[in-house]
């Protein structure tokens, strides 16, 4: 296995691209720490040792939806006592001043109209002009088209009238058909979910990927995944927006994937698998995708389903974004996630300066708001 790793750092060094198999080979690989000291250095070599973090709250305005997957314990149907459903004053409730983002993803409600969810961010934008949507992600884009018989298109051109800035990542799960057939039959499956993104791509919008992982995929299967956002990033990264499109990249880069998110399944009341990935799962998870998406300019540590210190560590496995302080996080939390339900900013910079990074606060579209201890530059401690 040394060789196989000897090979990949050599890749690393000259900026080579990464294969199927040798992704796959780093999974396998038992050496940890050498398999996150070569993250690390892909990571470094793209932000040195700056972490990024967003004043954010995540918003989930209903639970209540009209599919049935085996592995959410979020969703559920109306009428059961858990369910609810939130008034766009409810959800500006959950809206403040201090806020950068608000992250919006729901269940797919059977009976709100179209015009619900556009109020929403006209609400949203009009009382807090500052804060940048992010919301919805490709599975309830898809629905949306299909309920109110819109275009995937004609979908986020209007959404992008009242506000959009990005789309999220999530209901990706994992772009494999035999996992898809078990877990979630009714949900969309690769080819849409991709597609989806590309439309997104081509009018501007950025957006970014995940990956839900610990439950029956292989790790073929996840390195499959990060391969086809590879060669869509490959692709939609060249798109010129149309005229007269309002387009929001990051500075660095074009309206593609921002980020990449690996998601660690929370066994909750569903128990697909008995436990979560292991740490050393986390980690590798991490390190694979900084090296295999060399497109992509982030990779969160969501600590969210990682918990802080294994996020923390994930900093130096090749992760440089620690998403942000969530304000309350619904959907992993109904399926048990250990992590706390928010972070305050304090605790987010006193978690990256403690892992031996600098804090980088940025905006929904990793714009850079303020750098914490610019002049502390520590080694890390995998480099060493």
């Amino acid at each position: 296995m040394a060789s196989v790793l000897d090979r990949v750092a050599q890749d690393v060094q000259a900026g080579e691209r990464l294969s199927r198999d040798e992704a796959i080979n780093l999974f396998a690989s038992p050496d940890v720490i050498r398999v996150g000291r070569l993250a690390d250095q892909a990571k470094r070599t793209r932000w040195a040792d700056r972490a990024h973090f967003v004043i954010n709250r995540q918003v989930n305005p209903t639970n209540v939806c009209v599919l049935s997957c085996r592995f959410c314990d979020f969703a559920t149907k109306r009428g059961r006592p858990n369910a609810y459903e939130m008034t766009i004053q409810e959800v500006l409730e959950r809206c403040s001043s201090e806020l950068r983002e608000v992250h919006i993803v729901g269940g797919l409600h059977p009976d709100w109209p179209w015009d619900y969810y556009l109020e929403m961010f006209r609400a949203i934008k009009s009382s807090f002009p500052q804060i940048q949507i992010k919301a919805w992600t490709a599975v309830e884009i898809d629905y949306f088209s299909k309920k109110f018989r819109l275009s995937v298109e004609e979908v986020l051109r209007q959404l992008q009238a009242v506000g959009l800035a990005a789309l999220p990542g999530g209901g990706a799960e994992v772009f494999s058909e035999r996992v898809r057939k078990a877990l979630f039959p009714f949900k969309i499956g690769a080819p849409r979910w991709l597609e989806i993104h590309r439309v997104a791509h081509r009018l501007g919008i950025p957006t970014n990927a995940t990956l839900l992982y610990g439950h029956m995929e292989t790790h073929e299967e996840r390195v499959d995944h990060m391969l086809k956002l590879r060669e869509l990033q490959d692709e939609t990264q060249g798109f010129t927006p149309p005229h007269g499109a309002e387009v929001h990249p990051a500075p660095h880069q074009g309206a593609g994937f921002m980020s990449f998110i690996p998601l660690a399944y929370q066994p909750g009341k569903t128990k697909v698998v008995s436990r979560q990935a292991s740490a050393i799962e986390d980690l590798k998870t991490i390190a694979v995708s900084r090296l295999l998406l060399d497109n992509v300019p982030h990779i969160k540590a969501y600590w969210v389903t990682m918990g802080e210190e294994i996020a923390s560590v994930a900093l130096h496995f090749g992760a440089d974004d620690m998403d942000g302080t969530i304000g309350e996080e619904r959907i992993m939390h109904a399926a048990d996630a250990a992590s706390p339900v928010s972070l305050t900013r304090d605790r987010l910079v006193e978690l990256i300066r403690e892992s031996g990074c600098t804090p980088v606060e940025r905006d929904a579209l990793y714009r850079t708001i303020q750098v914490y201890d610019e002049d502390v530059r520590c080694e890390s401690p995998v480099s060493q």
